[in-house]
Formats: C-alpha cells, sequence, structure tokens
C-alpha cells in the first residue's frame, strides 16, 4: 500500500477515537473485524512497538507509513 491516501483512510478506519494514535487495543479491534479474531493484546502491543518509532506505545501516521514504505 504505498498511495499515501489509501493509507491515510486505513489510518483513519483503525484509529477509532479519531485522535491521531492507532493504540494496541484499536489495532486488535482492527484486526478482529477484518476476521482475525486470534490476535491476543499482547500479539497486537507487540506489532505496535515493532513499528513505534518514538517508544509511546502509539502508532502516528507518520510511523504507520514508515512501515507502509520501508524497502
Amino acid at each position: 500500500m504505498a498511495d499515501i491516501e489509501a493509507a491515510r483512510a486505513e489510518f483513519q478506519r483503525i484509529d477509532t477515537d479519531g485522535d491521531g494514535l492507532i493504540t494496541a487495543a484499536e489495532f486488535k479491534t482492527a484486526l478482529a473485524q477484518g476476521g482475525d479474531w486470534n490476535v491476543t493484546e499482547s500479539v497486537a502491543e507487540a506489532v505496535i512497538r515493532a513499528q513505534d518509532l518514538n517508544g509511546d506505545k502509539k502508532l502516528s501516521f507518520d510511523e504507520f507509513w514508515a512501515h507502509l514504505t520501508k524497502a
């Protein structure tokens, strides 16, 4: 997904509270809505942590986009 507008739309879909950050709980919920009910809170936290560049345990759009566009 290298299209920034599509990425922004996906980010906003996952960011259910609209605060501009994706939490592990929001990520877990988004995966469940997509049919992946096996993701635990700890797995969601690990995924967020792997992409979280500033260590705040949340993903900003810039961090989300950086992950999508890294080679």
